[in-house]
C-alpha cells in the first residue's frame, strides 16, 4: 500500500461523507438555478438632467461624456454584440440631442449618427440620423458642415434621394462661412445637374462667378467651363 492510499484510508469517513452531500448539493444547486438573462433590453429615454447634474457634480462636460460612454457600450449586452438596426432609433435620436445639448462642442455624436448609425439597411432609421445632423447644423455652421456634407452625400448615393440631397446641400451653401471648403459650397451644383434642373445649376454657377469671392484661378476655370456646359445643355 502507498503512501498515499493510506493517507486516504486515515480520512475520518465523516469528512468523506460531507465533502459527497457538499458536490452534490452543489451539482442541485447548479441546475435549479433560472437560466441566464439572455433578454435584450430596449434603450429608454435619457436620464432627466437634474440627475446628470448630480452624477457630474454640476460639470456638464462630464455628463455628455458619462451619456455617450453609457450609449456605445448599450449596443453589448448579455456577452453579446446588439445590431445597430435593433435600436430605437426615436430613443437614440433623444440621446445625440441631450449630448449635444450639454456640450455643444463635441463634434463626436455628430460623427457616430453620421458614418456608423446612419449605415444600417433602413432608410426610415438612417433618415432620423440624417435629419438630426441637418437640424444640429444650423446651431454651429462653421464647425457642423463637414457631417452635413457627409449625410449629403449618404441621401444622394445611398438613399438614392436626390431632393434630400439638395436639401442639405443649399443648406450649406446658404449658410457658408469662411472656413468651408468650396466643393462643399457647390456640392449643390451637381445634385442639380443629377436632378436635371440644369437651368438652376446654370444659375448657381453664374452667382458663384458674379459674386467675386473666388480667389482661385483654377477654380474660376472650372466654374467657367461648367457654365459653359451647363449653357450648351440648356439650349
Amino acid at each position: 500500500m502507498t503512501e498515499q492510499q493510506r493517507s486516504v484510508q486515515n480520512v475520518p469517513k465523516i469528512i468523506i461523507i460531507l465533502l459527497i452531500l457538499s458536490l452534490g448539493g452543489q451539482i442541485i444547486w447548479h441546475y435549479q438555478l433560472p437560466p441566464p438573462n439572455t433578454k435584450i433590453q430596449k434603450l429608454t429615454s435619457p436620464p432627466q438632467p437634474g440627475l446628470l447634474h448630480i452624477l457630474s457634480f454640476g460639470d456638464m462636460i462630464v455628463s455628455a461624456k458619462i451619456l455617450m460612454l453609457w450609449l456605445q457600450a448599450f449596443d453589448i449586452q448579455t456577452g453579446q454584440f446588439l445590431p445597430y438596426q435593433k435600436l430605437d432609433y426615436n430613443k437614440l435620436q433623444q440621446w445625440l440631442e441631450q449630448i449635444l445639448l450639454l456640450d455643444p462642442n463635441s463634434q463626436y455624436p455628430l460623427l457616430v449618427a453620421s458614418h456608423l448609425y446612419s449605415s444600417i439597411p433602413d432608410p426610415k432609421k438612417q433618415h432620423l440620423m440624417l435629419e438630426l445632423v441637418y437640424k444640429q447644423f444650423f446651431i454651429d455652421p462653421d464647425k457642423r458642415w463637414p457631417w452635413l456634407a457627409h449625410v449629403t452625400v449618404i441621401a444622394k448615393h445611398r438613399l438614392k434621394n436626390l431632393p434630400l440631397a439638395l436639401k442639405y446641400a443649399q443648406a450649406i451653401s446658404t449658410h457658408a462661412t469662411p472656413n468651408m471648403p468650396r466643393w462643399a459650397k457647390e456640392m449643390q451644383i451637381f445634385i442639380l445637374e443629377d436632378m436635371g434642373e440644369l437651368e438652376q445649376a446654370r444659375l448657381v454657377v453664374g452667382g458663384i462667378l458674379a459674386s467675386g469671392q473666388l480667389t482661385d484661378s483654377k477654380e474660376i476655370e472650372f466654374l467657367n467651363e461648367k457654365l459653359l456646359a451647363l449653357e450648351k445643355q440648356v439650349e
